[in-house]
C-alpha cells in the first residue's frame, strides 16, 4: 500500500512529454549504429539496457541492447535474434566495438534500471561498464522503500501513470514462453526501446524528488549507487563449494528424517504423511485430541511453526514434527540445492544480492539465500563448512560485534550503555550487573542471558509477554525486569519514545545518515498494525543505520582491494559480516587492513568493533 504523510498526495502534474507514446527506432545499418553511437557521445546521460535470452546474469546472452538519451526518443540494436526469417542484424562484436568507448568512458554517465544485471551481461560479453551513474529502482528505493515494488512496470504506473508492455506481452507466458531471441523484431523494438525511455523518463520524475531531502540524496549517491559495481564484483566472484560434503550432509539428513518418520508413526500409532497438512490435522487434533490453538485464515487448525510450538509442550509428536520439517528445509534448500547452483563455466556458486530487498535498507540475497542458513544449530553450521577456500587460499570472516547495540548507545546517548561499550566490558554482563545489582564477576550464566535477552528484545520492541515466553518465566516478573532496566538505562528509554513519536509526528524514521522508513500502520485503528508499526520505529534506525553503515565498508574495501593485483577477492555478505578469499601469503596485511576500513566506516561515540576469524571454510573462519 501507499505510505501515509509524504508519499500519499497524488503524483505531481506530469510534464506531457513524460507521459506521451514514445518514438523507437530498430538499428540494423552500421550508419543507424554511428548516428545513435553520435547521439550518445553528445548527451548527459545514456540510459541503457540490454535484452538476453535466460533470468541468470551470470548465464545469460546477449540478444540486444538499447538506448535512450532524450524522453519519447530510443533504439533497440538488437545482435541475436535468431527465429526463421528474422531480419538480418549487426554482428554482435560490431555493436560492442561501437559501444565499447562510450560504455567504458567513467566521465560519460550511464543510466539504467537494476543496472547490475546489465553490468554482468556486458561484462561477460567483454564490456566493462564505467561511470554507472543512475539507477531508477535505486531512486525509488531511497525516496520510500515501501511505496511501491521497485521493477520499472510498478514504477511507470505510480510516477508516470504509464502503462508499459510487459514482457509476457512479447514472449508469452507460463509453458508457452519463448525468449526473447525469438521475439519478432518489430515488438521487440518497442518493448525494448521503451525500457530504455522509460528509465530515462522516471529519472526525470524521481531525481528532483531526491535531490529536494539533503540527506536522501547523500544516502542515494555516496551509499547505494557506488555500492552496485561492488554488489557486481562480489556476485561475479562467487564461491567454492565442496560438492562431496554437502552430498554427505544430505545422507545423513535423509536417514535423520527417516527416524523422525519413524518415531512420529510410533507416536500416532499408524503411519501418515509428516508433510501433508491435513493428515497432520487429522492425527494431532481429531486423534490425539490437543488443542488447536492457532487457526488457518479459513478457520481450520493451522500446523505451521507457531502452532506445534503452542502444542509442543503438551505432547512429544509436535516436536518430532518440527524437528523433520527443519532437516527437511535444510536439506531442500541447501545441501541438496547447492550442487545444482554450481555455474558450469566458473565451478562455483554466485548468489544474487538485492539492494532494494529490504525496507531498511538491509541487503537480501537469493540463488542461495544467504541471509537465512541458520547459525544458532550444529546443522547450519555444517552447512558453512561447505564453502570453501580454494588450494593455497584462505577465508576470512570479519563481522561487527553486536553493531545494533552499539547503534542503539549511540542514538540514546544512555551513559551507562555508552560507558560499557567504551570500557571495553561484556554488554550483556555489564546490563545483568546493572539490572540485578551484582558486581561484575558476580553475574550468573543465566542472569547474564536474561539481560542478553533484554537487550536484544527491547531492540525489536518486544513486550514483556515475549520476554517472559523467551526466558520462561512469568510475565510479572518480565515486566519487573523491563521496568528495573529502564530505570538503569533512562536514556535508552527516552530514545524509543522519542522514535515513537517521530513516526507519529512524520509518518516515518530515520537512520544516522539520513535513510528514512516510512510506516504506513503508525495511525493504524488496528491495535497489532500499530504496535507493529511502533516495534518497526525503534528497530529501524538501528538495523538501518547498521545496513548502511556496512555498505559503506563494502565501498571501501572493495576501492582497497581494487589495487591489490587480484591477490583477495569479497566473496560473501551475510548481515554484519563480509567473507573474503585470499591468499595465504596475503592474509595479514587483508586482516589488518579489513578491521581498519571496518571500523572506520562510522564515527560513533562507542567504538566498532570487527571480529575476525580464518579458515579453510565458512564455518572455521565464522
Amino acid at each position: 500500500g501507499y505510505a501515509r504523510g509524504a508519499a500519499a498526495e497524488p503524483a505531481p502534474a506530469l510534464d506531457a512529454a513524460l507521459s506521451a507514446p514514445g518514438e523507437y527506432e530498430t538499428v540494423l545499418t552500421t550508419e543507424q549504429l554511428q548516428a545513435w553511437v553520435a547521439r550518445a557521445e553528445a548527451a548527459e546521460l545514456i540510459a541503457f539496457d540490454t535484452e538476453t535470452d535466460a533470468l541468470d546474469a551470470m548465464r545469460a546472452n546477449l540478444v540486444g541492447i538499447s538506448l535512450a538519451v532524450e524522453p519519447g526518443k530510443a533504439a533497440y540494436i538488437p545482435v541475436g535474434h535468431d527465429y526463421p526469417g528474422a531480419p538480418a542484424q549487426l554482428p554482435r562484436g560490431q555493436v560492442l566495438d561501437a559501444l565499447r568507448p562510450l560504455l567504458e568512458n567513467p566521465d560519460k554517465k550511464k543510466l539504467g534500471q537494476h543496472g547490475k544485471y546489465d553490468l554482468h551481461v556486458l561484462r561477460r560479453h567483454g564490456v566493462d561498464v564505467k561511470g554507472y551513474h543512475d539507477d531508477t529502482m535505486l531512486e525509488s528505493f531511497v525516496l520510500n522503500s515501501t511505496a511501491t515494488r521497485h521493477d520499472m512496470d510498478s514504477l511507470a504506473m505510480r510516477y508516470l501513470g504509464y502503462t508499459t508492455i510487459k514482457f509476457e506481452d512479447v514472449a508469452g507466458k507460463g509453458a508457452k514462453q519463448i525468449p526473447f531471441s525469438q521475439v519478432g523484431l518489430d515488438e521487440a523494438s518497442r518493448y525494448a526501446a521503451e525500457d530504455a525511455d522509460i528509465t530515462l523518463r522516471l529519472h526525470r520524475v524521481l531525481h528532483p524528488q531526491l535531490l529536494e531531502s539533503a540527506s536522501l540524496d547523500n544516502v542515494y549517491r555516496s551509499i547505494e549507487m557506488p555500492l552496485v559495481p561492488v554488489l557486481a564484483r562480489i556476485e561475479a566472484n562467487g564461491v567454492y563449494i565442496d560438492s562431496a560434503e554437502l552430498r554427505r550432509q544430505s545422507q545423513d539428513l535423509g536417514a535423520r528424517m527417516l527416524a523422525a518418520q519413524q518415531k512420529a508413526t510410533e507416536l500416532a500409532g499408524r503411519t501418515f504423511s509428516l508433510d501433508s497438512p491435513k493428515q497432520l490435522q487429522a492425527v494431532l487434533f481429531d486423534e490425539l485430541k490437543l488443542p488447536a490453538l492457532v487457526k488457518t485464515p479459513k478457520g481450520q487448525p493451522s500446523t505451521n511453526e507457531e502452532a506445534l510450538e503452542a502444542i509442543a509442550e503438551q505432547h512429544e509428536l509436535p516436536r518430532v514434527i518440527l524437528e523433520y520439517r527443519g532437516l527437511a528445509k535444510l536439506r531442500s534448500t541447501y545441501t541438496d540445492k547447492l550442487p545444482e547452483m554450481v555455474n558450469p563455466d566458473t565451478g562455483r556458486v554466485h548468489t544474487s544480492y538485492h539492494q532494494s530487498g529490504a525496507a531498511t535498507g538491509r541487503l537480501s540475497s537469493s540463488d542461495p539465500n544467504l541471509q537465512n542458513i541458520p547459525i544458532r544449530t550444529e546443522d547450519g553450521r555444517r552447512i558453512r563448512r561447505a564453502f570453501v577456500a580454494p588450494p593455497g587460499h584462505k577465508l576470512l570472516a570479519c563481522d561487527y560485534s553486536q553493531i545494533e547495540l552499539r547503534i542503539m548507545a549511540h542514538l540514546s546517548e544512555d551513559p551507562g550503555l555508552v560507558r560499557a561499550f567504551e570500557q571495553g566490558v561484556d554488554v550483556h554482563r555489564a546490563t545483568a550487573a546493572e539490572v540485578f545489582s551484582r558486581a561484575l564477576d558476580e553475574v550468573t550464566p543465566n542472569e547474564r542471558r536474561a539481560a542478553k535477552a533484554i537487550n536484544f528484545g527491547l531492540m525489536y520492541g518486544m513486550s514483556a509477554f515475549g520476554l517472559a515466553r523467551n526466558l520462561g518465566i512469568d510475565r510479572g516478573q518480565a515486566q519487573d525486569y523491563v521496568a528495573l532496566y529502564f530505570s538503569r538505562y533512562p536514556g535508552v528509554r527516552d530514545f524509543m519514545e522519542r522514535m515513537r513519536q517521530q513516526a507519529r509526528d512524520q509518518g516515518y524514521v530515520e537512520t544516522l545518515e539520513g535513510r528514512r522508513l516510512y510506516l504506513n500502520d503508525i495511525h493504524a485503528r488496528n491495535q497489532g498494525l500499530r504496535a507493529g508499526a511502533e516495534r518497526a520505529a525503534i528497530n529501524a534506525p538501528m538495523q538501518g543505520t547498521a545496513a548502511d553503515i556496512i555498505k559503506r565498508a563494502m565501498v571501501k574495501v572493495d576501492d582497497w582491494l581494487q589495487g591489490q593485483g587480484g591477490r583477495a577477492r569479497m566473496i560473501l555478505q551475510v548481515h554484519d559480516e563480509l567473507v573474503f578469499e585470499t591468499e595465504s601469503e596475503f592474509l595479514e596485511t587483508l586482516r589488518s587492513q579489513v578491521v581498519e576500513l571496518m571500523s572506520s566506516s562510522a564515527q560513533l561515540r562507542v567504538p566498532l568493533v570487527v571480529d575476525a576469524g580464518v579458515g579453510d571454510n565458512w564455518d572455521e573462519a565464522h
